[in-house]
């Protein structure tokens, strides 16, 4: 029996990653996708086969008390078996040592690069930060801030993600490792109960 993570180890690009992992669990074929935040705003007719997510919506959610409830609908709004392909970053470990800010994201070429950076504030328990979101963007005179975003994120560990997913319904959870998946982020894979 192949896992997850064999099908993915000839595999590359996290870009394609949360389809990859699509057609390893489920099989090649078009798959009804939606992202999370469609799906809590409304905007997604159900049952789909597949809910993906990025790095800041569950830890976000944590903190706002609305984890659960969302996963739980999540679980709900999947066909028999669907997947949740969730990134999380998983930061309990870097709580006491309080870093201010991820190396910057550069994107582009010449005039059209662009510098994404993130600021963090740490709780003083370390059990959440804030979080900004700076977009830099190359204007007449030197560098412009295009936009920016401040949010609060609760710092989840492998044991509060597993236990959500659990709580909320989801069967055969699974933690993808980036050197298994080449995303830089933890992937989470879980199915809605067939």
């Amino acid at each position: 029996m192949t896992t997850v993570r064999d099908e993915l180890a000839t595999q590359s690009g996290p870009a394609e990653v949360f389809g990859e992992v699509a057609t390893a669990v489920l099989g090649p074929g078009r798959h009804r996708t939606a992202d999370l935040l469609d799906l809590l705003d409304g905007r997604v007719q159900h049952p789909v086969d597949v809910v993906r997510t990025g790095d800041d919506l569950l830890p976000r959610l944590a903190h706002e008390n609305a984890l659960t409830g969302a996963l739980s609908l999540v679980c709900r709004s999947l066909a028999p078996g669907g997947l949740l392909i969730a990134a999380v970053p998983e930061l309990d470990r870097l709580g006491p040592l309080r870093p201010t800010a991820p190396p910057p994201r550069v994107t582009g070429q010449g005039p059209d690069r662009q510098v994404t950076v993130q600021l963090w504030d740490w709780a003083d328990d370390g059990s959440s930060y804030g979080l900004e979101v700076v977009q830099l963007v190359r204007g007449r005179d030197g560098w412009e801030v295009a936009s920016s975003v401040s949010t609060r994120h609760q710092v989840l560990g492998a044991e509060d993600i597993e236990r959500a997913l659990a709580e909320s319904g989801f069967v055969a959870v699974q933690r993808l490792a980036p050197k298994d998946t080449g995303h830089p982020l933890p992937l989470w894979v879980a199915a809605a109960p067939r």
